[in-house]
């Protein structure tokens, strides 16, 4: 076969395609117009004995010979409309998931949203507290963040059920601070029974009336509650508790895990800063000086953020650390701080101090504290950290030079502590002093 007639070939197979195409495009608009056209199911127009729309469709079913029976017409699912206060919380609770999510925006309108949503529950007809998913939705708009006011409505109204005022009478006892009632009405509710919207929340409102008394069972609702409410604020807020709560127990291995989900999923929360602010100082709290092996998990959590959030919050551990007298503490992360900051900026700065003041008392690094402390510039630093430099120098140069009272007082026991002498120019550094005997001590291994 010559080029020429190959190529003839091949130019009518591609116009048959072409034409196949074109046939198949027609054949879809066709389709799609005869869909338009055929009447909407009778079940949509009320009328339930309305024959099928065509013969064909009766043919579909009974077969071919013309005594099928008719088809049925399809109904439509049963959906209940909601009231007006179950649409108004999830309006509020689809605002707070966005909060979660780093959203300021969501943030700034929340308390517009608040406010709007409150008048028009304490404006309804008293009769709409009859139905049950009502009261259950007022009670969720008041505990995620709503305030008392509809629920003294609501149940002034007399209208709710009385399955139903437990839950609304213990919600309003804990916005109210009558916590002792509020467990009592709310202790024999289980949350699991409870909708969606309020599941996690009402969890959450119980782990926090038991935090004191049973931390134990606190915790499991924490986990009960960010079980219920995957991804929203609720479980957000469970799981920035359930962190601390593990904290003030000492379990740090519980607490690395939780911190590390937190910081993986809601590290760009609105809340976020004000968590890792509370995360700094329950680090310190579980005394990383004395294991070691609690710095590997320190960098094992913050390894999970970015690198210039990470340096700042190394800089609030630093700071914690000094505040509570944990030099190791502070040197470790003023250290990992320095890292991560560009040579002169202002992080650098802060933690060129904080790394000085944890080397003054560090023994045998007094010099390189002291020095370190003299090169900066109080006018690098904001006011909370020029005055902790001047704290800082203050301390060093009466641990170089003591006073001629320490001088002519006798000689304390090796083992016993050895204060530093206040002096009247001193005044504002009196608690920098105390902390850093508490270091002193820690260094030289006196109790």
């Amino acid at each position: 076969m010559t080029p020429r007639h190959l190529l003839a070939r091949f130019s009518r197979a591609a116009a048959a395609s072409r034409l196949a195409s074109g046939l198949r495009s027609v054949a879809a608009a066709a389709l799609a117009v005869s869909l338009a056209a055929v009447p909407a199911p009778a079940a949509e127009h009320g009328d339930a004995h309305a024959p099928p729309a065509d013969s064909h469709a009766a043919d579909e079913h009974g077969g071919h010979d013309g005594h099928g029976a008719p088809a049925k017409a399809i109904e439509p699912l049963p959906v209940k409309a909601h009231g007006l206060p179950v649409e108004l919380t999830r309006t509020l609770q689809l605002l707070q998931d966005r909060i979660a999510r780093g959203s300021t925006q969501a943030h700034l309108a929340q308390r517009q949203l608040l406010g709007h949503i409150e008048q028009r529950l304490i404006a309804l007809n008293p009769e709409i507290w009859t139905e049950p998913e009502n009261v259950r939705a007022a009670v969720t708009f008041a505990l995620a963040g709503g305030g008392p006011a509809a629920l003294r409505v609501l149940l002034k109204s007399d209208k709710a059920p009385e399955a139903e005022q437990p839950l609304a009478l213990g919600a309003l006892a804990y916005l109210e601070g009558r916590e002792r009632e509020a467990r009592a009405k709310l202790a024999g509710i289980d949350p699991r029974t409870m909708p969606a919207g309020l599941a996690g929340q009402l969890a959450l409102t119980q782990s926090a009336l038991m935090v004191r008394e049973a931390p134990a069972k606190s915790l499991e609702l924490l986990d009960l509650a960010r079980l219920l409410a995957p991804g929203t604020l609720v479980e957000e807020g469970a799981l920035r508790r359930q962190i601390f709560v593990v904290a003030q127990g000492g379990d740090a291995r519980r607490f690395e895990a939780l911190a590390i989900q937190y910081l993986r999923r809601f590290r760009r929360s609105v809340y976020a800063g004000n968590f890792r602010q509370r995360f700094a100082g329950a680090l310190t709290r579980l005394d990383f000086d004395s294991d070691r092996t609690r710095i590997a998990s320190l960098e094992r959590m913050l390894d999970e953020i970015e690198p210039e959030s990470r340096r700042d919050l190394y800089l609030l551990v630093a700071r914690a650390g000094l505040e509570q007298g944990r030099r190791e503490t502070a040197l470790f992360a003023s250290e990992r701080a320095m890292g991560l900051a560009a040579p002169d900026s202002r992080p650098a700065a802060q933690a060129r101090l904080y790394r000085g003041a944890a080397l003054i008392v560090a023994d045998g690094r007094f010099e390189e504290g002291y020095e370190a402390l003299r090169s900066l510039d109080r006018t690098d630093f904001v006011a909370a950290d020029a005055e902790l430099l001047d704290a800082a120098l203050s301390t060093a140069q009466q641990i170089r030079t003591p006073s001629p009272v320490a001088e002519a007082a006798p000689a304390p026991p090796t083992s016993a502590n050895r204060p530093i002498p206040e002096s009247g120019s001193l005044l504002r550094a009196q608690e920098a002093l105390a902390r850093a005997e508490r270091a002193m001590g820690a260094a030289t291994g006196t109790p």
